[in-house]
């Protein structure tokens, strides 16, 4: 299949794919015309990347997870291991999020938001360290 049906099988976009394919994710064979030709592997190669994507994971451990889901001797100590990493690094964010939504909250309350220029969300932005 070419590039445009393995985009639309594997749900990544044709710009994405040819992205994988030159950060080495990916190696696609050429037809005889020098066209990139994908298989049914690529095609399933190209969904475990989605949907690590989807998950969060950065590439770097896509590239570790995608190694290990294709060595069949693996021990999945090492897939759990980078699991619970990356579950550390979204727990992480999520508490960063949510307390900077808290201190834009809470700045936003103190604003109020009528036809004067005072803004203590401006101010705050404005602040020097």
């Amino acid at each position: 299949m070419n590039i445009g049906e393995a985009a639309a099988a594997s749900g990544i976009s044709a710009k994405m794919i040819r992205h994988y394919e030159a950060i080495g994710l990916l190696r696609a064979g050429r037809g005889a015309n020098g066209y990139r030709v994908y298989g049914a592997r690529d095609v399933a190669v190209l969904r475990f990347i989605r949907h690590a994507r989807d998950l969060g994971f950065p590439l770097e451990d896509v590239r570790r997870l995608l190694a290990l889901w294709q060595d069949r001797a693996r021990a999945s100590a090492e897939v759990k291991r980078l699991a619970l990493a990356h579950v550390a690094a979204l727990e992480s964010k999520a508490e960063s999020l949510r307390s900077m939504a808290a201190s834009l909250g809470h700045l936003a309350l103190h604003c109020h938001g009528d036809a004067r220029p005072d803004c203590p969300i401006l101010d705050d932005l404005a602040r020097k360290e």
